[in-house]
């Protein structure tokens, strides 16, 4: 599951955000008017665990004692990409991964990012209750992926979920939407 979580979000990484080159403006945790953020606080505003406890991953799936442990740092200097993974596990084995990848400097629509996910994977759907939208799709008959984008501060901002292929977008929707409301 952790590869296949770090393969997509590489993957969304190089295939949503290759266009517009124009730098945007400082990062910051929300979307409210702050001071730019120190770097420390661009970094936390990336931890996934922060974003999605296991407490909520545990409700969701109907599992006890879930735990969260940070995935791999993947950042990409081609394209901006900064991603940071959480993997959740219940009892030793893997149960899902939500991933955020910020495009630093990059310019780009969450529409963009989407219909750049949605080409790249035959069958991914639309899933409605997203102000800029989310797709759906199986790969491999191995995972489910749930993706959103959104625009933070100007920064595009790419957010999946990728667990179990029985995983349905309804069991997939408050995952997302919990991890967007907390960034």
């Amino acid at each position: 599951m952790r590869t296949l979580a770090v393969a997509f979000v590489a993957f969304a990484a190089l295939t949503a955000c290759s266009s517009g080159d124009e730098p945007s403006k400082a990062p910051s945790s929300s979307a409210a008017p702050k001071p730019a953020p120190s770097p420390n606080a661009a970094a936390a505003s990336l931890d996934p665990c922060k974003l999605l406890p296991a407490d909520a991953v545990s409700k969701a799936l109907f599992l006890d004692n879930l735990k969260a442990v940070p995935g791999p740092v993947q950042d990409n200097a081609a394209n901006g990409g900064k991603s940071r993974s959480c993997e959740y596990q219940h009892d030793g084995k893997a149960a899902g991964a939500l991933a955020v990848t910020r495009y630093e400097g990059k310019q780009g629509k969450p529409a963009e990012m989407l219909a750049a996910i949605k080409k790249a994977k035959p069958g991914a759907q639309d899933v409605p209750g997203f102000p800029d939208g989310a797709v759906y799709y199986v790969d491999g008959q191995k995972t489910a992926t749930l993706a959103s984008a959104e625009l933070v501060a100007g920064t595009p901002v790419l957010v999946n979920y990728t667990g179990p292929a029985k995983m349905t977008p309804e069991q997939l929707t408050p995952l997302v939407k919990q991890a967007l409301a907390a960034g």
